[in-house]
């Protein structure tokens, strides 16, 4: 698609290092970029693990791009890849520091020479999928299956929190033009991820009337989730940890909303036939009650959304109907799952696990938001400075509900063009 005007050049002359919020004349890459980064030896909180360091700007092969990243998305695989758990990234890529971020939004500065459905000045917002494209999973299958699917930004070592980034051109999809630099940075990987998780696994896809549960409603998951179910004409159950939350999963579009510290039947599944167990089974009926004020009597979901993990599955595994599906994609509350089998088995549920999504789907879930039928849910924006901090706060769960978004290149917050941040920049210059 061409521009209707020339792009402006940037705001600085050639040189081979910027400090961030300038910007170079479009198309010139310089030697070195500023970046957050993460060291082996410094692996521990995101306060510490993460510092300041001056890189070398990545070169983009022949079927990848560099993208001048304006804003960045905050997701809970930052904490994880600066605590070096569950596992060091550093086991997989090898690359001696790590840089997190795995969204973001961004101008096309360079192109590989068999790259053509992108070209440099183009706006874009980049998914997080990342695979080597030469198996048969890439290629008639599910590149989520492919033995080399790996998440940039996370499983690679080179992501969004620096002022250039190296992806594979596939990774790009089209920005959404009434969005902020910041809105648009802050979606993407929750968005297709909840998308995946509702309609990747067939048969269980959702339809029109459906009722699913779902966890952590007012998070950046469920919020999508919430958003998702409602757009498809289905029903969305949202669960919320603090009451000021409910008039925000409310307004999303769920039917209803039940606070989980009104029951008590959380963590791992006590032993079965002890009277542990026959006390926790009350207190999971008095949560299906719950749910059946919502559904009507005796009306189970038709799908549970989960990702706490470890607190809520023996839960999810109850309340699903027979035939049902629980659909988990992390594990924030802990990794050891436990459920009561018998009712698996003999009520056939199905246990799926997701991980992020394909191209399509994660671009069916991004032309919804450029058709403004969703909305990103942004909760706040912090400064370059302050990205360390931002991911405390998500990792002491003291953010806020919805999606959180930093500043990289963007200037200021509320910019919507690459023309308004090239003006921002040279009045501040």
């Amino acid at each position: 698609m061409e521009d209707a005007m020339p792009r402006p050049t940037g705001t600085a002359p050639q040189k081979d290092l910027y400090r961030v919020g300038e910007i170079p004349p479009l198309g010139h890459v310089p030697a070195q970029m500023h970046a957050w980064a993460i060291r082996r030896e410094r692996h521990g909180e995101p306060d510490t693990a993460m510092q300041l360091e001056v890189v070398d700007t990545p070169k983009p092969d022949a079927n990848e791009v560099l993208v001048f990243v304006m804003a960045a998305g905050v997701n809970y695989n930052g904490v994880w890849a600066a605590l070096g758990i569950p596992i060091s990234p550093f086991d997989g890529h090898k690359a001696p520091y790590h840089i997190a971020g795995s969204d973001a939004s961004g101008i096309v500065w360079a192109v590989g020479e068999k790259v053509t459905r992108w070209k440099v000045g183009d706006e874009v917002v980049i998914h997080c999928n990342q695979d080597d494209g030469d198996d048969e999973e890439c290629n008639g299958g599910d590149p989520m299956f492919s033995p080399s699917q790996r998440i940039w930004g996370y499983e690679t070592p080179d992501g969004s929190f620096a002022q250039f980034t190296c992806v594979q051109s596939r990774q790009l999809m089209r920005r959404p033009a009434h969005l902020t630099w910041e809105e648009s940075a802050c979606y993407t990987l929750t968005l297709a991820t909840a998308y995946r998780m509702l309609f990747g696994h067939k048969p269980h896809v959702l339809q029109p009337g459906d009722n699913v549960l779902v966890w952590g409603a007012s998070g950046g998951l469920g919020s999508y989730a919430v958003q998702l179910i409602a757009t498809a004409g289905a029903n969305a159950i949202g669960v919320i940890s603090e009451e000021d939350k409910r008039d925000f999963v409310l307004s999303l579009g769920a039917k209803g909303v039940l606070n989980r510290k009104d029951f008590k039947c959380w963590g791992q599944l006590p032993t079965v036939n002890t009277e542990e167990y026959k006390t926790w089974f009350g207190e999971v009926r008095k949560f299906g009650k719950a749910i059946w004020d919502i559904t009507g009597k005796g009306v189970n979901v038709d799908m549970v959304f989960e990702h706490p993990g470890e607190s809520t599955f023996p839960v999810s595994t109850f309340v699903v109907k027979r035939g049902g599906m629980v659909v988990i994609c992390a594990g924030t509350t802990g990794f050891n799952l436990t459920m009561d089998a018998r009712y698996i088995w003999m009520h056939q549920k199905r246990i799926q696990g997701s991980h992020f999504a394909n191209l399509k789907q994660a671009s069916a879930a991004n032309n919804l938001m450029c058709e403004r039928r969703l909305d990103p849910c942004m909760s706040e924006v912090f400064p370059w400075d302050q990205i360390p901090d931002a991911h405390m706060k998500m990792r002491r769960n003291e953010h806020k509900p919805g999606n959180m978004a930093v500043l990289v290149s963007a200037p200021a917050p509320g910019l919507r063009t690459f023309e308004d941040a090239v003006e921002m920049s040279l009045a501040s210059a």
